[in-house]
């Protein structure tokens, strides 16, 4: 699949670094928000770099694309999360941007991964000679 380990990506190491953001924010929000909006926030967070990892580890390029879309999918959970911690006045309009800009770098870099795994697989599938029937 082209890298030996998950730790090596860059992806899986800013979405690590988005963790390490929200887990100090959600520490800004209220204690009755602490088993509701705090701990779905920090499940999405956590849920990102773990599917990368998870889908890395897979023994197909199917099932890393798979993980990935999942990642984004809980990246997209979070963000929305985030923009309703700041809308609700939990966070500051400053940490609720830099957060959803946090949010959109990660986007972008899953998006990348993706778009380069399909393209190599693409190009592993072409460059095997077409199948004849006899």
């Amino acid at each position: 699949m082209g890298v030996s380990s998950y730790e090596k990506l860059d992806v899986w190491q800013e979405s690590i670094n988005l963790v390490t953001e929200v887990y100090s924010a959600v520490k800004l929000l209220p204690k009755e928000e602490l088993y509701a909006l705090s701990d779905q926030i920090r499940r999405a967070a956590v849920s990102i770099p773990s599917n990368i990892a998870e889908g890395q580890q897979r023994q197909s390029t199917k099932d890393f694309l798979k993980f990935l879309w999942i990642a984004k999918g809980s990246l997209g959970e979070l963000k929305t999360q985030v923009i309703i911690c700041g809308r609700l006045g939990y966070l500051n309009a400053e940490k609720t941007k830099q957060l959803e800009n946090k949010c959109d770098q990660v986007g972008r870099m899953i998006s990348g991964l993706m778009r380069s795994i399909a393209a190599k697989q693409q190009q592993n599938t072409s460059s095997q000679p077409p199948v004849t029937s006899y």
